[in-house]
């Protein structure tokens, strides 16, 4: 049981929405049913969900342990009260998600709830198609990344068996990544292959390219296509090869193409006369081109999934 005394800054919020903000690892249905079941209580007896708290009020709480733990990476699915998604696909074992702009995969640093993962578990915990109290120590995860300030689509696995083999086929490279972006110029030539060696410094979050190979640099290759040029502006079609950090921005950077709006492998000078502040890069297709047996996921052999809404694609080439 947890108490809570009703100050200042408390008194004259409705009882439900106190505990939601108290108590946000309580799910809104499960606050209803224990206010209707008095296991919350003010003063001493139960009480009705609108009843405006008084100051010195005294709210007693008989709930689980587990609502009242610090907020973690493994529970944010608890913070969701409504999960929001654009679901690109879905079957019993995966879910392609086109996550917007802005959005973290999973939370970084800083604790964060408002990820794509947790509004995945959330989804499917309201749709009981997973109940963590039934699990040891499976839940649903991503299989794969981008970054915050990228859109696209973002490959979620239901079960255990659909981990495995997306994780084993995005290492053997069985799964066809191409992305849409707007760089800075004309590439010339308009269509080729950009093949570098790229050093990661992880406590910058960023990565070097270099032309040769050196310690500790991986082989970075990058198939591009440009489809439009306008005004200054190029638009292209990226397939990635391999698949390391920051792998486009930085390879086309080098190349004296930067994204438009990346602050990070850009320049300001650039970015500044079209006031955007992040990178003009979308994850938009993928292909599942599997070469090895993937047992129940075979059927998704030779299928192809893009998303169509694309802001900055609008906004630059109409």
């Amino acid at each position: 049981m947890k108490e809570f005394v009703i100050g200042k800054n408390d008194e004259g919020q409705r009882l439900d929405r106190f505990i939601g903000k108290a108590i946000p690892l309580l799910p809104p249905s499960l606050a209803q049913k224990y206010i209707r079941l008095k296991r919350i209580k003010v003063n001493g007896k139960g009480s009705r969900r609108d009843y405006k708290l008084a100051l010195g009020d005294t709210l007693q709480c008989y709930i689980n342990d587990e609502f009242f733990v610090k907020p973690s990476e493994k529970d944010a699915h608890l913070h969701i009260r409504e999960p929001k998604l654009d679901i690109v696909y879905e079957d019993r074992h995966i879910l392609l998600v086109n996550k917007p702009e802005g959005m973290l995969c999973h939370s970084a640093v800083d604790y964060s709830y408002n990820t794509l993962i947790a509004h995945i578990q959330a989804y499917l915990r309201e749709k009981g198609e997973w109940n963590p109290a039934d699990e040891n120590s499976f839940a649903p995860a991503l299989c794969n990344r981008i970054d915050r300030n990228t859109q696209g689509i973002v490959i979620a696995a239901k079960t255990a068996e659909a981990l495995r083999v997306m994780n084993e086929k995005i290492k053997n490279r069985e799964i066809d990544k191409f992305y849409l972006c707007i760089v800075h110029g004309v590439p010339k030539p308009s269509e080729g292959t950009l093949t570098d060696y790229i050093f990661k410094d992880a406590s910058k979050n960023q990565v070097y390219v270099r032309k040769t190979p050196e310690k500790g640099a991986k082989k970075a290759v990058t198939k591009y296509k440009t489809l439009k040029t306008k005004n200054g502006l190029s638009l292209l079609e990226c397939e990635l090869v391999t698949g390391r950090t920051h792998q486009i921005r930085a390879q086309l950077a080098a190349a004296g193409h930067p994204l438009l709006g990346d602050g990070k492998y850009g320049r300001e000078s650039r970015n500044k006369p079209y006031g955007e502040s992040s990178q003009a890069l979308c994850s938009y297709r993928l292909r599942f081109s599997f070469k090895t047996d993937a047992g129940e996921l075979n059927y998704l052999n030779g299928r192809e999934f893009s998303i169509q809404k694309i802001g900055f694609i609008k906004k630059y080439f109409e």
